[in-house]
């Protein structure tokens, strides 16, 4: 993929432009250096005819020492130059981080199951890395190293018009040369790019299922893939590296010939007697000087190539859009609210219908317990409702309102979702449970560990609310887990609530535990809860049931029980959680 100027332009425009004060600290260092890299030349001339002509000793030292004064001070302003560059670089990539982990946070389901999260990781934090340099020093060396190229051709021409002449020819050809060989390896480094990432998808998925890998025996597997992805990606980088070498070898080549025709004319007008002994040497000078900005130049260019396979893959995942799109903002009214199904049907992959025609309609504060064999919608239903997808046919309503016209950050802050996956963050208490909104108050907090009977697992906290949690989890018992994802919905006070078997992965006796939190989490809310087990259903108003994606069974619980025909009474009197399996 070929990258054009404007895509270039953009990212600067949006990411390097807005540091402008950095940008212009760094273009005053840069220019002051320039300044003294053509200044030096000429004292260090000036001594050599002085010596030559044998001037008094304190007239030579006061150029020696002007020299180290300045050749000091150009020392001093580049380290601050690396610094305010090196800074420059880190806020700006840090903001591009930012934004593509918003940007794949709000993708759909759907990507994420094509893509692993190690490849994510690799694509947000290594890709991005390559760009430092492209946004810390790229646009301001390119143009500080032109006016330092100009510079000392102008310098070169007030010395003699044919040493200037030959030497604006010979930068110019250097320039065309190099230019025609800068974009040979760009696509060999977006090919290591990829290999890097499918290196870091293979190690994130090995890594998280190291237990299974382990009791399975299949760790010399996991080393023999290991092997495969590092030599591929190896073998690219060298591939890569070496076309990439066609631009250094060729710039080496092109400054020593330059070197060279600047010695030889100097020498000639020297035997001429054109110039003194010291222009010799400031011939030379600023043709080894010329070098440094087309070195600098041609280097950017190189490190643009290397960077260019990254900026490829950055934009190929920013121009991935969502199918979900933002509503037009149709306000969700508050406390309770009422769910909708009108003829709903979804497929994940076409003509594989998951949902068929489902049609039911929740009143506000009705809690409803959804029942159904692994693979009957349950889970899907759910994730209509949070708008995770949207359906093939039919239209699904939260509190009268199509999900359609809600914005996505207003729906989901008026659905709660708990499920048996309980991600524990490696964060403080507080930040676990609020998911870092620190506009919810401390007290409201405990308050809501207390209702929900966390009141003694939080006195027993060191830390109180800034302790922090391990990774995963670790040191949390399952149903301190679960009830730490019941805080976080209890705290966003949603109007419906969906319990997506929440309770599965718990031994009976910690699933009592939790029945008080159930209840005090549905208090005033609507529900729907997907569950397995009995005492869980019985709390519940409605019940539905679920066979292969259609509803076999809608109707009160109370109702449902009564009538021996009924699906739920076979199921209750079968044993529910047996009956589901």
């Amino acid at each position: 993929m070929t990258l054009s100027l404007k895509r270039y332009r953009n990212l600067l425009v949006t990411y390097f432009l807005p540091q402008w004060a950095l940008a212009l600290l760094l273009f005053i260092l840069l220019f002051a250096n320039i300044g003294l890299s053509l200044a030096n030349p000429q004292i260090l001339s000036s001594f050599i005819d002085g010596v030559s002509a044998g001037e008094p000793l304190q007239a030579l030292l006061n150029a020696a020492l002007l020299f180290l004064a300045i050749a000091c001070l150009a020392q001093i302003f580049s380290v601050i130059e690396s610094y305010v560059a090196e800074n420059l670089g880190q806020i700006t990539t840090n903001k591009l981080r930012a934004d593509l982990t918003l940007h794949c946070l709000q993708l759909d389901p759907a990507f994420h199951t094509a893509h692993t999260p190690g490849e994510l990781i690799e694509r947000v934090d290594g890709d991005v890395a390559k760009l430092g340099n492209f946004f810390s020093r790229f646009a301001v060396a390119i143009l500080g190293n032109a006016f330092l190229l100009v510079g000392v051709l102008v310098m070169l021409f007030r010395i003699d018009w044919r040493v200037g002449t030959v030497l604006t020819f010979f930068a110019i050809v250097s320039l065309l040369i190099i230019s025609k060989l800068r974009n040979l390896a760009t696509p060999y480094w977006e090919k290591e790019r990829q290999a890097s990432a499918e290196l870091f998808g293979f190690l994130e998925e090995r890594l998280s299922g190291t237990e299974d890998i382990r009791s399975s025996g299949a760790t010399t597997y996991m080393i023999r893939g290991l092997a495969q992805h590092t030599r591929a990606v190896l073998h690219r980088l060298i591939t890569a590296a070496q076309i990439n070498f066609a631009t250094w070898g060729s710039m080496t080549f092109l400054f020593t010939l330059g070197t060279a025709i600047a010695l030889a004319l100097g020498i000639y007008l020297f035997t001429t007697h054109a110039i003194t002994i010291g222009v010799v040497y400031l011939i030379f000078s600023y043709a080894t000087l010329l070098a440094r900005p087309i070195q600098q130049i041609v280097q950017q260019l190189r490190d643009l190539q290397e960077t260019t396979g990254s900026i490829v893959r950055i934009f190929a995942l920013l121009d991935m859009h969502s199918t979900i799109q933002d509503g037009i903002g149709t306000p969700v009214p508050a406390g309770p609210l009422s769910a909708e199904f009108a003829d709903v049907s979804f497929s994940y992959v076409d003509d594989l219908l998951v949902l068929k025609h489902i049609d039911f309609s929740l009143k506000p504060g009705i809690v409803m317990g959804l029942l159904g064999r692994t693979g009957s919608g349950k889970s899907t239903l759910s994730k209509l409702l949070v708008r995770l997808y949207d359906p093939q046919a039919g239209a699904v309503r939260l509190g009268g309102i199509d999900l359609r016209d809600m914005r996505l950050e207003d729906l989901r802050e008026h659905i709660g979702m708990v499920t048996q996956d309980v991600h524990i963050l490696h964060a403080t208490v507080r930040d676990n449970l609020t998911l870092f909104d620190a506009s919810i108050p401390d007290e409201r907090i405990i308050q809501a560990l207390e209702d929900l009977g966390l009141g003694e697992w939080y006195l027993s906290l060191p830390e109180g609310l800034d302790t922090r949690l391990a990774p995963g989890g670790s040191g949390l018992s399952a149903g301190e887990a679960q009830l730490v994802s019941f805080a976080r919905v209890f705290l966003k006070d949603p109007g419906l609530v969906i319990l997506d078997e929440a309770s599965s992965r718990l031994d009976p006796a910690t699933e009592r535990q939790l029945e008080h939190a159930i209840d005090r989490l549905l208090a005033g809310r609507t529900g729907i809860i997907i569950a397995h087990r009995l005492a869980t259903v019985l709390r519940t108003d409605i019940i539905m049931i679920l066979e292969n994606g259609t509803c076999c069974e809608y109707g009160r619980r109370e109702e449902l029980e009564r009538n021996p025909d009924s699906r739920f009474a076979h199921l209750l009197r079968t044993g529910l959680e047996e009956a589901l399996v």
